[in-house]
C-alpha cells in the first residue's frame, strides 16, 4: 500500500554505503513485525528507484503469511482482490536461495499472469531475505527506468541481508511481548483467586452466621448483615480493577495521553483512593514506547491500589525536550523499604516493569519508604 511518509530518503543515484545505511536504519528504528516489513518494502524501492515494490513472507499452506506492497495506492490495491498465491514467479522466488534479475517479467516461463486491476510491470528484481538456509520471504522491485542492474541487485542482496536481521528482531520481541502478556494473564488469574475468591469465602460464610441469627441474636445478625454488605462491595472493587486491567488498551485509537487518562479515570470511580491524571508537552511516541509506559502505569496503580492503603494516587505524564516522556506514580500509602522487599523474594511487578523498559531504552526509579508512600518514574526516550 502507499507510504504517506519518506521511508530512505536517499537518491538512487548515490549507489553506494552512504544510500544502504540510510535504508537499513529506516528499517531497523521498529520492533513490530508488521512495521518491520512495511520498511523493508518501502526502503529497497526507495534504495533501487523502482516504481512498485512488494515482500512476502510465506505461510504453509500455499499463501502468504503477510504480503506488503509499496508504490500501489490503498484502491488499486482494493481492487486487486485477495493475496496472490505461491505460484508463478513469486513461487520460484520463494523456494531458491538466490535472486532473480528480469529484463521482462511477463516473458519468464513461470509468469502465469496477474488480475485485471494489477498495475503493469516489466523489468522485475527479486531477492530472497534469507536466514542461514531458511528462506524467511523476498522482497520484489518492479519497473525502473532503464531496467535494473548487477550494482542494483548487489544494493538489494546487501539491504536483504540487514532485512533478515531486522525481521528477526523483530520476531524475537513480538514473542517476548507474547510471553509478557501471557504472564500478565497469569498474575490476573492469581489475584482473582487470591483476592477476590477469598473474599467471596469469607462472604458466604459471614451470610450463613447471619442466617442462623436472625431469630435468636438479631443484633449480631444485623452486625454480620454489615459485613456481608462490607465484603461484597470490596469483592465488586476488586472485580471492577481486573475488568480494567482486562480490558484492551486503546493506544492504536486514542493515543497515550487519551488512554490514561480514560483508564485512571475509571480507577477512580472503582477505588475508594481518589485517582487523579495531569499531562504537559507530551508528544506521540513510538509504538513501543507507548505501550511499555501504559502497561507500567497499569503495573504501579496496581500496587498503589491494592497494597499501599493509599487515600490518593497522582499520576503525571510530561514531555521531555528530546521528544521522549517521564511518566510519574506517586501515592500517599504506607509505604515499604525497598530493600526488605528484595530480602523477602517479593517484587510488586517491577521486574516485569524493568523487563518493558529496558526493551524500549528507558529507565525506571523507584523511592518508598515505611509511612511515606511510594514514587515511580519512569523516562522513555523519543522517536
Amino acid at each position: 500500500m502507499s507510504t504517506e511518509e519518506p521511508t530512505a530518503a536517499c537518491d538512487p543515484c548515490l549507489g553506494g554505503i552512504e544510500a544502504v545505511s540510510t535504508a537499513v536504519l529506516a528499517m531497523s528504528r521498529h520492533l513490530e513485525v508488521r512495521e518491520v516489513l512495511r520498511r523493508i518494502t518501502a526502503s529497497a524501492r526507495s534504495l533501487l528507484g523502482a516504481e512498485y515494490a512488494a515482500l512476502g513472507v510465506p505461510d504453509d499452506h500455499g499463501g502468504f503469511a503477510q504480503f506488503v506492497v509499496d508504490g500501489v495506492t490503498d484502491e488499486q490495491w482494493k481492487a486487486i482482490g485477495p493475496l496472490p498465491r505461491q505460484h508463478g514467479v513469486l513461487a520460484t522466488m520463494l523456494h531458491q536461495l538466490t535472486p532473480t534479475r528480469l529484463t521482462d517479467v511477463r516473458q519468464a516461463p513461470a509468469f502465469e499472469g496477474w488480475p485485471a486491476a494489477h498495475p503493469d510491470m516489466k523489468d522485475f528484481l527479486g531477492m530472497p531475505i534469507i536466514d542461514g538456509t531458511e528462506i524467511l520471504g523476498a522482497v520484489f522491485l518492479a519497473n525502473k527506468k532503464g531496467g535494473f542492474t548487477e550494482h542494483d541487485e548487489e544494493l538489494l542482496r546487501i539491504l536483504a541481508a540487514h532485512a533478515a536481521l531486522a525481521l528477526g528482531n523483530a520476531r524475537l520481541y513480538e514473542r517476548s511481548r507474547e510471553l509478557t502478556l501471557a504472564g500478565e494473564r497469569a498474575r490476573i488469574a492469581h489475584d482473582l483467586h487470591d483476592a477476590v475468591s477469598q473474599k467471596l469465602f469469607s462472604l458466604r460464610l459471614t451470610a450463613k452466621a447471619a442466617a442462623t441469627l436472625v431469630d435468636r441474636d438479631p443484633v449480631r445478625a444485623r452486625a454480620e448483615l454489615a459485613e456481608v454488605a462490607r465484603l461484597a462491595a470490596e469483592a465488586a472493587d476488586e472485580l471492577r480493577a481486573v475488568v480494567v486491567e482486562l480490558r484492551p488498551a486503546a493506544l492504536d485509537e486514542d493515543g497515550l495521553v487519551a488512554t490514561l487518562a480514560s483508564q485512571v479515570q475509571v480507577l477512580d470511580r472503582a477505588h475508594t483512593a481518589a485517582v487523579r491524571f495531569s499531562s504537559q508537552g507530551v508528544r506521540t511516541l513510538p509504538p513501543a514506547q507507548e505501550a511499555a509506559v501504559l502497561r507500567v502505569a497499569q503495573e504501579a496503580l496496581h500496587n498503589a491500589l491494592r497494597h499501599s492503603e493509599a487515600a490518593s494516587v497522582e499520576v503525571t505524564l510530561a514531555g521531555t525536550p528530546a521528544r521522549g516522556a517521564v511518566l510519574r506514580v506517586a501515592d500517599d500509602g504506607r509505604g515499604f523499604d525497598p530493600a526488605a522487599v528484595r530480602r523477602a523474594g517479593r517484587h510488586l511487578g517491577l521486574v516485569s516493569m524493568r523487563d518493558r523498559v529496558a526493551t524500549v531504552g528507558g529507565r525506571l526509579s523507584l523511592e518508598s519508604a515505611p509511612g511515606k508512600g511510594t514514587v515511580i518514574e519512569l523516562e522513555v526516550p523519543g522517536a
